[in-house]
Formats: structure tokens, C-alpha cells, sequence
């Protein structure tokens, strides 16, 4: 290693080029926490409490919004800790294990959309066999595939990067342990560490976004078939907030992670990963509570029996 110092921890530099706007960014990133916390309890409470909501989609829906809470907590309380210390500083270990647990559940949830549009295709395409073909098991086997593999993946992506021997500079350009602030810390770090760290971030972004697209392919083929307009409007609109999710998920996540690297494109990077990591899981909630009428009567239900209890 010649005359470079072995790094034993990080610091998180985060927004700290912004110490006037500390208190205001803590303020504003616990209002948006909370809010996850609250829309994503609610959603998987209202369908756990509302019997016509145990269906596989509104199965794989409670999960992603479980998941997606679970990604937020992996973020969000060590953020708010460093806006208000003046130690920022984190172990290797600790480092990571904020980036398996980030990346393994934020890998999970492109599964589980991959998931949810295989089966608004299977409730499109065949209707009378949706309930022998989206059966309990099959909708926990597909959680369950889903986690197993993100964290998979996950695990390889850190096993790679934390093999690297990093040394000199230990300040990570972010604000929580993203895969190329710290990568690019390494002093053995090289086009093939890159390489393959990216062909695991395409499978997973890539190949569960084809998925996804196939779906809808053969869904819309499906559609067009339709004789009446109102029949195709109301089969497209089972699946406009699910599309709508998947749009804004992968929009951010591919800027993100697919785009080529240099150590400019950094700031760049934590200013989207602002977005991916507080505001998707924020509108995910909103968007599936505003575009479907299920979800908002079941909402009002379980909002009515906390109001007035005693009416239940």
C-alpha cells in the first residue's frame, strides 16, 4: 500500500457544505419521514382491516409498502442524527451494513413491482383462472423470491466493495453509504470493480424493468381487443397506478445508478438520491391511495373506526 493510510472510518459529509440550512433540511426531512411512516402504515393497515383488499395485488402492495418503509429507516434516522452532530464519522462495518440493508430492500421492491404487473397481466389476460393462478402461496413465494434475490444482490455488491483496500481520504460525498461515494475511496479500485458492480445494478434495474415492460405489452395487447371503449378504460385503469409508481421508481433510480460515473456527477447523484430515497417512497403511497378507489374507501373505513371507535 507504500505510504497510504489505511481508512477505519468514514465520515459522512452529507449537507455539510450547507450549515445554515441544518436545522431547516432536519425539520423538512422528519416531516417527509413521518409522512412516509404514517401513508405506508396506513395503506398496509387498511388492507390487513378490509376484507375485499385480500386479493394478491393488494397482498403485493401491503409488501412493497412494508419494504419501502423498511428502506427509509435503512436511510433516514442516521441522516437526522448526522444533521444535528457534529460527528458524522461511521465504521466499515456500520457502513456496510446501511448499504446491504439500503440496496437489498431497495433491490426487493423492483421485484416486487416486477410481481405486481405479472399479475395485473395474469388478472387481465385471464380473468376466470386469476384466483387458481394467484393463489396465497404463489403471491408469498413471489415476496419471498423477491427479497431473497435483492438481497442477493445486495450482499454481492458489498462483498465487492468492501474487498477494496481504502485509504487517504475517508470523507464520502453523500450522505448516507451510496455505492460510488465509497467505491471511488478505494485505492485498488478499478474499471472491473465498476464493471461489475453495474452489470449487478442493470440486472436488477434492467431485467426487472423488461419484466415489468413485457407485462404490459401483452396486457395492452390484450386491452386493444376489447370491443368498447369504457371496457378498455376500465381494464387500463387497474394498472395506471402501478405504471404511474413505476415510472417515477425507475426514472430516479435509473439516473442514479445506470448513468456513467466520475467524481463530478457526485453531487449530482445525492441530490437525485434525495428524491429516490424520500420522495418515491412519499408519493408511492399517495399515488396508489389517489388513483384507486378501493384503497380510498378502505382508508376512510379505518380512519372512521379511529375517529369514532366505539361506531365499529
Amino acid at each position: 500500500m507504500g505510504n497510504h493510510t489505511a481508512v477505519s472510518t468514514f465520515l459522512l459529509w452529507g449537507f455539510s457544505s450547507f450549515p445554515d440550512l441544518q436545522t431547516l433540511l432536519f425539520v423538512m426531512i422528519l416531516f417527509s419521514h413521518a409522512t412516509i411512516l404514517a401513508a405506508n402504515a396506513s395503506v398496509m393497515v387498511a388492507i390487513k382491516c378490509t376484507h375485499n383488499l385480500h386479493t394478491p395485488l393488494y397482498f403485493l402492495l401491503g409488501g412493497l409498502s412494508f419494504s419501502e418503509t423498511c428502506t427509509t429507516m435503512a436511510i433516514i434516522p442516521r441522516l437526522l442524527v448526522d444533521l444535528l452532530s457534529e460527528s458524522k464519522t461511521l465504521s466499515l462495518s456500520e457502513c456496510a451494513t446501511q448499504m446491504l440493508f439500503f440496496f437489498g430492500l431497495s433491490c426487493s421492491n423492483c421485484f416486487i413491482m416486477s410481481a405486481m404487473s405479472y399479475d395485473r397481466y395474469t388478472a387481465i389476460r385471464n380473468p376466470l383462472h386469476y384466483a387458481t393462478l394467484m393463489t396465497p402461496k404463489v403471491c408469498f413465494q413471489l415476496m419471498t423470491a423477491s427479497w431473497v434475490v435483492g438481497f442477493l444482490v445486495s450482499l454481492c455488491i458489498v462483498v465487492i466493495i468492501f474487498n477494496l483496500s481504502f485509504c487517504d481520504s475517508n470523507v464520502i460525498q453523500h450522505f448516507f453509504c451510496d455505492i460510488s461515494p465509497v467505491m471511488c475511496l478505494a485505492c485498488d479500485y478499478t474499471l472491473y470493480h465498476e464493471m461489475a458492480v453495474f452489470v449487478f445494478s442493470a440486472f436488477v434495474l434492467g431485467g426487472s424493468f423488461i419484466l415489468i415492460m413485457i407485462s404490459y405489452v401483452f396486457i395492452g395487447s390484450v386491452v386493444m381487443k376489447v370491443p368498447s371503449a369504457k371496457g378498455r378504460c376500465k381494464a387500463f385503469s387497474t394498472c395506471s397506478s402501478h405504471l404511474t409508481v413505476v415510472c417515477i421508481h425507475y426514472a430516479f433510480a435509473g439516473f442514479v445508478y445506470l448513468r456513467p460515473k466520475d467524481r463530478d456527477s457526485l453531487r449530482e447523484d445525492m441530490l437525485m438520491a434525495v428524491a429516490y430515497t424520500i420522495l418515491t417512497p412519499l408519493l408511492n403511497p399517495i399515488v396508489y391511495s389517489l388513483r384507486n378507489k378501493e384503497m380510498q374507501v378502505a382508508l376512510r373505513k379505518v380512519l372512521d373506526k379511529k375517529v369514532h371507535p366505539s361506531d365499529g
